[in-house]
């Protein structure tokens, strides 16, 4: 089977953790410092505060820019429930923005218009998601936030690496988070990682990674135990030497099925805006002819890997209704009901990334 994912270990990987092991500091320590650091370099940002996974750093996130119970905060339906889930961990309500649908990410347009027509002093923050390893349009929606004194939240798990302009994603807002699951461009077994642009509240991001420490057994706030082991972190540093390579073949397995689908009409292939660098952590295309399920099935005969990424808006999930807010969100809806994402992962052999697209290539034909 051509699976979607193959996360790599390596010889370097399993050295780093026995070293690990054998230091006998196998809980928050100094290789995590160190992890935070490279990371943070990697991106060009200020602060980094590792941390459990990618949706606990987006809740550090939130707590550390001072979200609070009955603020809202804009973002898009078309995701992984985890970003506007960590919304309403912090007790705020999410506002739905109707995504681009050559993108796939938030509209600047329809946010723009939205926050026109709706904005109250309630709105204090905008959480954008970096889809498929596509940036969103940072500098338009950076823009946007000055203009309604918004802050702004990178949601970065698909895209360690994308760039605008040379400028990597991470990079724009007031805060950032990464995800580290297998699955992803780069991982750390399990991990995840916030960045910050102030100091003062990277501090206070700690301190919630932390039960709210100040000393050993003071507290100030309400914390978690949110604390990344230097196990994931000395898997991290390793894979982090490796992510550029990483992102460059799948952007090579890519480059093949653009090439491959090109003559097409059935199918739009991912758009990528002139400047950016798409990192493929999906290879999603959108059917405008036939039945998705029915590819699906004809690549999984084939023994094809293939998913659905994602098969509904976030408006749609049973418990949101009352919960959130939106005005039309039509475009994410269709989308969701379209796409199909194909095996892109740097693991792919160069005759397995023929066979899927050959195969695909067949279905319409």
């Amino acid at each position: 089977m051509i699976g979607m994912a193959k996360p790599f270990v390596g010889e370097e990987e399993i050295a780093a953790v026995v070293e690990v092991m054998r230091s006998g500091m196998l809980a928050t320590g100094p290789v995590v410092t160190q992890f935070e650091k490279a990371f943070n370099d990697y991106i060009g940002a200020q602060h980094g505060v590792a941390n459990v996974n990618g949706t606990t750093a987006l809740h550090v996130a939130l707590l550390g820019l001072g979200i609070k119970e009955g603020d809202k905060v804009l973002t898009t339906p078309f995701t992984f429930i985890a970003s506007s889930n960590s919304i309403l961990f912090n007790r705020a309500i999410p506002v739905f923005i109707d995504i681009d649908p050559k993108t796939y990410v938030i509209d600047p347009d329809k946010l723009e218009a939205y926050l026109e027509k709706h904005y109250d002093s309630s709105m204090k923050a905008i959480l954008v998601v970096h889809l498929f390893g596509l940036a969103c349009d940072m500098p338009r929606i950076m823009k946007i936030a000055e203009r309604y004194n918004l802050r702004v939240i990178e949601d970065c798990a698909q895209s360690h690496g994308a760039e605008i302009d040379g400028r990597r994603a991470g990079s724009f807002g007031d805060a950032a988070s990464f995800s580290f699951y297998p699955t992803k461009n780069m991982m750390t077994g399990e991990g995840g990682i916030t960045l910050f642009r102030n100091g003062d509240e990277a501090a206070l991001g700690r301190k919630y990674v932390n039960h709210g420490r100040v000393d050993q057994y003071l507290h100030d706030v309400l914390g978690y135990n949110y604390r990344m082991t230097s196990i994931c972190a000395a898997i991290g540093l390793e894979q982090l030497k490796r992510l550029d390579g990483f992102n460059s073949r799948r952007r090579a397995n890519a480059a093949i099925y653009n090439e491959s689908f090109a003559s097409l009409d059935a199918i739009d292939t991912p758009f990528v805006p002139a400047g950016y660098t798409h990192v493929y952590h999906q290879y999603t295309i959108s059917l405008k002819q036939g039945d998705r399920n029915d590819l699906q099935k004809y690549l999984a005969d084939k023994k094809i890997g293939s998913a659905v990424v994602y098969p509904f808006s976030m408006n749609e999930q049973p418990f949101y209704k009352g919960v959130c807010e939106y005005d039309d969100v039509s475009i994410a809806e269709a989308t969701s009901r379209r796409v199909l994402s194909l095996p892109v992962h740097p693991m792919l052999t160069p005759d397995e990334v023929q066979t899927v697209a050959s195969a695909v290539t067949s279905y319409f034909a």
